[in-house]
């Protein structure tokens, strides 16, 4: 780690502590879903194991957390400390981002536990930054999966497999970034493979349909050389599988508000959400947006077979907003989310209005595949949004916190970003976090409350 860097990372640690002692300061209470949280987390640490809050429906890793932390540093069990779980976390957040990031970039990893400045700037992006400083799942359930992913990107799959099983305890669904991890280090190693692969997986820039065919015409093909390395996944999943069967089902608790759906619109909405706080990454490559705006427009209306497809995509998008948007009853009655105020005074203004954003959808899809699938083989660009479907189309609710692990991994794999985006990106997100936690803090409405993400 070089100086300057190692003076940039104890000052993104010096200002995390300072920011969770304004926070721990300010809100003196429990707020929002920590009232749900900060009992359970007692209880254990009382050593009440059988004590379950059924209102609760993710699995006990974050208290499971806590509780180590208390039984060896002796911390005392309250809600100082229970925020500060959290935030010992986002203290690692940018040392396991720099070796996901060395790994899609193809640098060698460096020999200490050394950030790099990409890795600190990505690990102030809002959603993780704010949530790293209140009693929630989101930072350790981010970890946890980017721990995972770094051990089988590294091929220490059994190592991957234990992590993945960590990371299902902070969050059901992160078995599917289990998935993810196995996918992303295989596909990394047969991609570079000498010799003749058996898997047809050409550059993605350059792919076409055909190519996709045979892509997976040819996968049978490539199994003995990847089902070795599936052991450890293999476990993760029947344990997994295991789980549900003992539970009648994948959500703990209380089931009545985290019923399944087939929520399409989610996924434009990801994209909108990626895009609006990522856009200095997309915008800030090779060629610059000059560039980036270029291939857009040339890939939705670049030939009259462009632009039927588009004007075809542009027809089911409108058909699935219109058959599958949700409007949630938390979304619509929560006046202490930002989304709250995005759904009524954006998506609600008239019938019309999301339909509008159509073409922005199909445009920041193209900018982030343009851009991701750059430097990647076609089934490397493939698997994120492949594994993105389960993860988003089954959530009902509009929540900001949903979107954190996919846009990291995505984010992740955009490897050329200059100097000067970095520059832009963490200029960007400091605003963001600027406001947001100014609002949060000093900004209380008397019967109101707080607004958070």
């Amino acid at each position: 780690m070089s100086s300057d860097t190692r003076i940039l990372y104890l000052v993104y640690c010096g200002v995390a502590v300072t920011v969770l002692k304004e926070f721990n300061t300010v809100v003196t209470e429990p707020y929002m879903d920590e009232p749900f949280h900060v009992p359970q987390a007692l209880a254990y640490c009382r050593g009440e194991w059988s004590t379950w809050d059924p209102k609760i429906t993710t699995p006990p890793g974050l208290y499971m957390l806590t509780v180590l932390l208390h039984r060896v540093f002796m911390f005392k069990c309250n809600l100082n400390l229970l925020r500060l779980t959290t935030t010992l976390t986002l203290f690692a957040l940018p040392l396991v981002l720099t070796r996901l990031l060395g790994f899609h970039q193809r640098h060698r990893s460096p020999p200490k536990l050394a950030p790099s400045i990409e890795s600190l700037v990505l690990s102030t992006f809002p959603i993780a930054w704010f949530f790293g400083f209140l009693y929630y799942t989101e930072v350790p359930s981010l970890v946890s999966v980017l721990c995972t992913v770094v051990a089988a990107t590294q091929n220490k799959h059994w190592l991957a497999g234990l992590l993945g099983i960590v990371s299902c305890l902070f969050r059901q669904n992160n078995v599917i970034w289990v998935l993810y991890a196995y996918a992303a280090s295989q596909l990394m190693r047969l991609r570079f493979k000498r010799g003749h692969a058996e898997l047809h997986d050409p550059p993605a820039l350059g792919a076409g349909p055909g190519d996709f065919i045979r892509s997976i015409m040819s996968a049978p093909k490539a199994l003995p050389e990847l089902l070795p390395a599936f052991a450890p996944y293999a476990v993760v999943l029947a344990l997994f599988g295991g789980f549900v069967i003992w539970n009648d089902g994948i959500v703990l608790g209380d089931k009545s508000n985290h019923v399944p759906s087939f929520h399409v619109p989610q996924l434009y909405y990801f994209i909108a959400f990626a895009t609006i706080f990522g856009w200095p990454a997309v915008l800030c490559g090779e060629g610059g947006p000059l560039k980036i705006a270029t291939e857009v427009i040339s890939r939705m209306f670049g030939s009259k077979r462009r632009t039927l497809l588009t004007a075809i995509i542009s027809i089911f998008m409108g058909i699935t907003i219109q058959r599958f948007t949700i409007h949630h009853p938390f979304l619509l009655s929560d006046n202490r989310h930002f989304t709250f105020y995005i759904w009524r005074r954006v998506f609600m203004l008239h019938a019309v209005v999301p339909y509008l954003f159509i073409p922005g959808y199909q445009a920041c899809a193209w900018a982030w595949w343009i851009r991701v699938a750059r430097d990647q083989s076609l089934l490397q660009t493939l698997v994120l949004p492949v594994l993105i479907l389960p993860t988003l189309l089954p959530t009902p609710l509009l929540e900001p916190r949903y979107f954190l692990v996919p846009y990291i991994l995505l984010r992740a794999q955009v490897v050329d970003v200059r100097p000067y985006g970095i520059f832009v990106e963490g200029l960007w997100y400091m605003v963001i976090n600027v406001a947001t936690t100014y609002v949060f803090l000093y900004k209380e409405r008397v019967g109101v409350g707080r607004f958070m993400w």
